[in-house]
Protein backbone atom coordinates (compact mmCIF):
# COMPACT_ATOMS: atom_id res chain seq x y z
CA UNK A 1 0.00 0.00 0.00
CA UNK A 2 1.44 3.42 -0.93
CA UNK A 3 0.31 6.78 0.64
CA UNK A 4 1.67 9.99 0.55
CA UNK A 5 2.38 12.30 4.04
CA UNK A 6 4.11 14.95 4.86
CA UNK A 7 7.20 14.79 6.64
CA UNK A 8 6.23 16.96 10.11
CA UNK A 9 9.25 17.34 12.87
CA UNK A 10 12.21 18.69 11.15
CA UNK A 11 13.92 15.95 12.46
CA UNK A 12 16.12 13.10 10.69
CA UNK A 13 18.32 10.49 12.03
CA UNK A 14 21.08 8.57 10.26
CA UNK A 15 21.94 4.88 9.99
CA UNK A 16 25.11 4.28 8.73
CA UNK A 17 27.76 1.68 7.40
CA UNK A 18 30.71 3.09 9.41
CA UNK A 19 33.42 0.59 7.63
CA UNK A 20 33.03 2.22 4.76
CA UNK A 21 34.93 5.68 4.01
CA UNK A 22 32.53 6.73 0.90
CA UNK A 23 29.49 5.80 2.88
CA UNK A 24 30.67 8.17 5.85
CA UNK A 25 31.47 11.10 3.27
CA UNK A 26 28.45 10.43 2.07
CA UNK A 27 26.23 10.67 5.61
CA UNK A 28 28.57 14.13 6.37
CA UNK A 29 27.13 15.63 3.50
CA UNK A 30 23.55 14.61 3.70
CA UNK A 31 23.99 15.78 7.19
CA UNK A 32 25.20 19.16 6.40
CA UNK A 33 22.53 19.74 4.03
CA UNK A 34 19.76 18.71 6.37
CA UNK A 35 21.19 21.12 9.10
CA UNK A 36 21.52 24.25 6.43
CA UNK A 37 17.58 23.64 6.10
CA UNK A 38 16.86 23.78 9.48
CA UNK A 39 16.54 20.40 10.33
CA UNK A 40 17.85 18.32 13.63
CA UNK A 41 19.96 15.43 12.59
CA UNK A 42 20.47 12.08 14.99
CA UNK A 43 23.08 10.40 14.42
CA UNK A 44 23.16 6.93 16.54
CA UNK A 45 21.27 7.16 19.56
CA UNK A 46 17.67 8.80 19.98
CA UNK A 47 17.64 7.96 15.61
CA UNK A 48 14.09 6.21 17.07
CA UNK A 49 12.68 9.74 17.57
CA UNK A 50 12.60 11.13 14.19
CA UNK A 51 10.41 11.57 11.48
CA UNK A 52 12.84 9.42 9.19
CA UNK A 53 15.58 7.52 9.08
CA UNK A 54 18.23 7.86 6.41
CA UNK A 55 19.93 4.99 5.80
CA UNK A 56 23.57 5.13 4.05
CA UNK A 57 25.19 1.88 2.78
CA UNK A 58 23.80 -1.49 1.16
CA UNK A 59 20.53 -3.46 1.86
CA UNK A 60 22.58 -4.84 4.50
CA UNK A 61 22.46 -1.54 6.06
CA UNK A 62 19.05 -0.79 5.32
CA UNK A 63 17.81 -4.58 6.97
CA UNK A 64 19.24 -3.55 10.25
CA UNK A 65 18.01 -0.32 9.99
CA UNK A 66 14.74 -1.56 9.70
CA UNK A 67 15.04 -3.52 13.34
CA UNK A 68 14.95 0.37 15.05
CA UNK A 69 12.45 1.79 12.52
CA UNK A 70 9.90 -0.94 12.78
CA UNK A 71 9.86 -0.30 16.99
CA UNK A 72 9.00 3.29 16.66
CA UNK A 73 6.92 3.46 13.28
CA UNK A 74 9.72 5.71 11.88
CA UNK A 75 9.93 5.52 7.63
CA UNK A 76 13.03 4.61 6.01
CA UNK A 77 14.89 6.13 3.08
CA UNK A 78 18.09 4.61 1.88
CA UNK A 79 21.16 5.73 0.05
CA UNK A 80 23.21 3.25 -1.67
CA UNK A 81 26.77 2.79 -1.40
CA UNK A 82 26.76 -1.12 -1.88
CA UNK A 83 26.55 -3.21 -4.93
CA UNK A 84 22.55 -3.86 -5.54
CA UNK A 85 20.84 -1.40 -3.61
CA UNK A 86 17.51 -3.07 -4.23
CA UNK A 87 15.58 -1.66 -1.87
CA UNK A 88 16.90 2.08 -1.18
CA UNK A 89 15.67 4.47 -3.01
CA UNK A 90 18.75 6.62 -4.04
CA UNK A 91 22.59 5.00 -5.62
CA UNK A 92 24.91 7.26 -4.78
CA UNK A 93 25.32 8.92 -7.82
CA UNK A 94 22.04 10.08 -7.96
CA UNK A 95 21.66 14.36 -8.02
CA UNK A 96 18.62 14.13 -6.70
CA UNK A 97 20.47 13.73 -3.03
CA UNK A 98 21.64 16.96 -2.65
CA UNK A 99 18.04 18.78 -3.15
CA UNK A 100 17.09 15.85 -0.34
CA UNK A 101 15.96 18.18 2.13
CA UNK A 102 13.28 19.87 0.09
CA UNK A 103 12.76 16.63 -1.12
CA UNK A 104 11.07 15.68 2.34
CA UNK A 105 9.77 18.69 3.09
CA UNK A 106 7.86 18.33 0.41
CA UNK A 107 6.27 15.48 1.11
CA UNK A 108 7.09 11.08 0.62
CA UNK A 109 5.22 8.30 -0.85
CA UNK A 110 5.00 5.55 2.07
CA UNK A 111 5.30 2.40 0.88
CA UNK A 112 4.40 -0.12 3.21
CA UNK A 113 6.13 -3.66 3.95
CA UNK A 114 4.97 -6.52 5.66
CA UNK A 115 7.86 -8.35 7.90
CA UNK A 116 8.09 -11.83 10.32
CA UNK A 117 7.96 -12.61 13.06
CA UNK A 118 9.86 -15.77 14.41
CA UNK A 119 9.62 -17.30 17.86
CA UNK A 120 12.21 -19.43 19.69
CA UNK A 121 11.24 -20.04 23.57
CA UNK A 122 10.28 -17.17 24.76
CA UNK A 123 12.35 -14.90 22.42
CA UNK A 124 10.79 -13.02 19.53
CA UNK A 125 13.24 -12.04 16.44
CA UNK A 126 12.15 -9.45 13.56
CA UNK A 127 13.04 -10.16 10.18
CA UNK A 128 11.86 -7.72 6.83
CA UNK A 129 13.06 -10.15 4.00
CA UNK A 130 13.34 -13.86 5.55
CA UNK A 131 13.76 -16.24 8.34
CA UNK A 132 15.93 -19.30 7.96
CA UNK A 133 16.76 -22.28 10.09
CA UNK A 134 19.41 -24.22 9.00
CA UNK A 135 21.27 -27.08 9.90
CA UNK A 136 24.79 -26.24 11.28
CA UNK A 137 28.43 -27.25 10.96
CA UNK A 138 27.46 -31.30 10.56
CA UNK A 139 27.82 -32.15 7.35
CA UNK A 140 25.38 -35.29 7.09
CA UNK A 141 21.45 -34.45 5.80
CA UNK A 142 19.18 -34.03 8.60
CA UNK A 143 15.30 -33.68 8.12
CA UNK A 144 13.23 -30.94 8.87
CA UNK A 145 9.69 -30.82 9.98
CA UNK A 146 7.48 -28.02 8.37
CA UNK A 147 4.09 -27.45 9.14
CA UNK A 148 1.83 -24.72 8.39
CA UNK A 149 -1.10 -24.16 10.55
CA UNK A 150 -2.84 -26.79 11.68
CA UNK A 151 -1.66 -29.75 8.63
CA UNK A 152 0.48 -32.44 9.22
CA UNK A 153 3.91 -32.00 9.70
CA UNK A 154 6.01 -32.73 6.94
CA UNK A 155 9.63 -34.10 6.87
CA UNK A 156 12.33 -32.27 4.44
CA UNK A 157 15.55 -33.52 4.11
CA UNK A 158 17.64 -30.02 3.29
CA UNK A 159 19.97 -28.14 4.63
CA UNK A 160 17.13 -25.82 5.80
CA UNK A 161 14.44 -23.73 5.42
CA UNK A 162 14.10 -20.32 4.09
CA UNK A 163 10.53 -18.41 4.90
CA UNK A 164 10.12 -15.22 2.98
CA UNK A 165 8.28 -12.09 2.93
CA UNK A 166 7.40 -10.73 -0.84
CA UNK A 167 10.56 -7.72 -0.23
CA UNK A 168 12.85 -10.94 0.46
CA UNK A 169 11.58 -13.15 -2.42
CA UNK A 170 14.44 -10.86 -4.88
CA UNK A 171 17.16 -11.81 -2.16
CA UNK A 172 17.94 -15.64 -0.38
CA UNK A 173 14.89 -17.06 -1.61
CA UNK A 174 15.42 -16.26 -5.33
CA UNK A 175 18.57 -17.59 -4.59
CA UNK A 176 17.42 -20.79 -3.26
CA UNK A 177 14.94 -21.37 -6.10
CA UNK A 178 11.71 -19.29 -5.18
CA UNK A 179 9.53 -17.61 -7.07
CA UNK A 180 9.35 -13.67 -6.85
CA UNK A 181 6.42 -12.27 -4.95
CA UNK A 182 4.88 -8.77 -5.88
CA UNK A 183 5.11 -6.12 -2.84
CA UNK A 184 1.79 -6.00 -2.38
CA UNK A 185 0.76 -9.53 -2.71
CA UNK A 186 -0.19 -10.66 1.10
CA UNK A 187 1.39 -14.06 1.11
CA UNK A 188 4.73 -15.56 2.18
CA UNK A 189 7.33 -17.96 0.62
CA UNK A 190 9.04 -21.32 2.01
CA UNK A 191 11.78 -22.88 0.13
CA UNK A 192 14.03 -25.77 1.06
CA UNK A 193 17.54 -25.11 1.16
CA UNK A 194 19.43 -28.17 -1.36
CA UNK A 195 16.99 -30.56 -0.57
CA UNK A 196 17.87 -34.32 -0.80
CA UNK A 197 14.94 -34.61 -3.40
CA UNK A 198 14.20 -33.79 -7.14
CA UNK A 199 11.05 -32.87 -6.84
CA UNK A 200 10.93 -29.93 -4.20
CA UNK A 201 9.32 -26.69 -5.14
CA UNK A 202 8.94 -23.24 -3.56
CA UNK A 203 5.75 -22.94 -1.25
CA UNK A 204 3.61 -19.59 -1.44
CA UNK A 205 1.19 -19.50 1.65
CA UNK A 206 -1.09 -17.33 3.11
CA UNK A 207 0.04 -13.99 4.80
CA UNK A 208 -1.69 -15.28 7.97
CA UNK A 209 -0.05 -18.71 8.57
CA UNK A 210 1.50 -20.21 11.63
CA UNK A 211 5.15 -21.65 10.11
CA UNK A 212 6.50 -24.08 12.15
CA UNK A 213 10.19 -25.58 11.71
CA UNK A 214 11.13 -28.36 13.73
CA UNK A 215 14.92 -29.41 13.81
CA UNK A 216 15.44 -33.18 13.83
CA UNK A 217 15.68 -35.29 16.76
CA UNK A 218 19.41 -36.38 15.91
CA UNK A 219 20.34 -32.88 14.35
CA UNK A 220 23.98 -32.07 16.07
CA UNK A 221 22.70 -28.26 15.96
CA UNK A 222 20.82 -25.70 13.58
CA UNK A 223 20.84 -21.88 13.13
CA UNK A 224 18.04 -19.35 13.24
CA UNK A 225 19.17 -16.48 11.29
CA UNK A 226 16.70 -13.56 10.57
CA UNK A 227 17.76 -10.67 7.44
CA UNK A 228 20.86 -13.04 7.49
CA UNK A 229 22.38 -12.75 10.75
CA UNK A 230 22.56 -15.98 13.12
CA UNK A 231 20.49 -14.95 15.84
CA UNK A 232 20.60 -18.84 18.04
CA UNK A 233 21.20 -21.66 18.33
CA UNK A 234 18.18 -24.10 17.93
CA UNK A 235 18.60 -27.62 20.04
CA UNK A 236 17.70 -30.85 18.68
CA UNK A 237 13.82 -31.89 18.76
CA UNK A 238 12.67 -28.06 19.39
CA UNK A 239 11.28 -25.76 17.43
CA UNK A 240 10.61 -22.21 15.30
CA UNK A 241 7.16 -20.60 15.12
CA UNK A 242 7.50 -17.96 12.23
CA UNK A 243 4.16 -15.69 11.30
CA UNK A 244 3.19 -12.01 10.57
CA UNK A 245 4.87 -9.16 12.48
CA UNK A 246 2.25 -7.25 13.96
CA UNK A 247 4.06 -4.18 12.70
CA UNK A 248 4.69 -2.82 9.10
CA UNK A 249 8.09 -1.62 7.90
CA UNK A 250 7.29 1.87 5.77
CA UNK A 251 9.83 2.51 3.08
CA UNK A 252 9.93 6.81 2.31
CA UNK A 253 10.22 7.04 -1.76
CA UNK A 254 10.01 10.48 -3.59
CA UNK A 255 7.65 8.67 -6.16
CA UNK A 256 5.61 5.34 -5.84
CA UNK A 257 7.37 2.03 -6.80
CA UNK A 258 6.55 -0.19 -9.78
CA UNK A 259 8.10 -3.54 -9.32
CA UNK A 260 8.90 -4.37 -12.62
CA UNK A 261 10.16 -1.56 -13.40
CA UNK A 262 12.87 -1.87 -10.37
CA UNK A 263 13.15 -5.75 -11.47
CA UNK A 264 13.95 -4.64 -14.86
CA UNK A 265 16.71 -1.85 -13.64
CA UNK A 266 18.27 -3.53 -11.01
CA UNK A 267 18.21 -7.54 -11.67
CA UNK A 268 17.88 -6.95 -15.65
CA UNK A 269 14.43 -9.53 -15.34
CA UNK A 270 12.93 -8.95 -18.50
CA UNK A 271 15.80 -7.54 -20.46
CA UNK A 272 17.10 -9.36 -23.71
CA UNK A 273 20.16 -11.51 -23.61
CA UNK A 274 21.24 -9.00 -26.61
CA UNK A 275 20.77 -6.17 -24.34
CA UNK A 276 24.15 -4.45 -23.88
CA UNK A 277 23.88 -4.44 -19.83
CA UNK A 278 23.85 -8.11 -19.70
Amino acid sequence: MTTMIAIEKKIVGLYVDTEREHARSIAARVAADFRESGFEVLDGHGVENASLLITVGGDGTLLRAARIAIESDVPLLGINTGRLGFLTEFDEDDPRIGDLPSLVARGLFMDERTALQAEYGERRFFALNDVVVRKGEVSRLVPFGLRVDDGAPTQIAADGICVATPTGSTAYFLSAGGSLIAPSVDAFGVVPLLPHTLFSRPLIVPMRSRIEITSDLEAAQAHLECDGDVLCDVAPDSSVVIRLHPKRVRFARTAPLHFLERLEAKMLWGVSIKDPRR
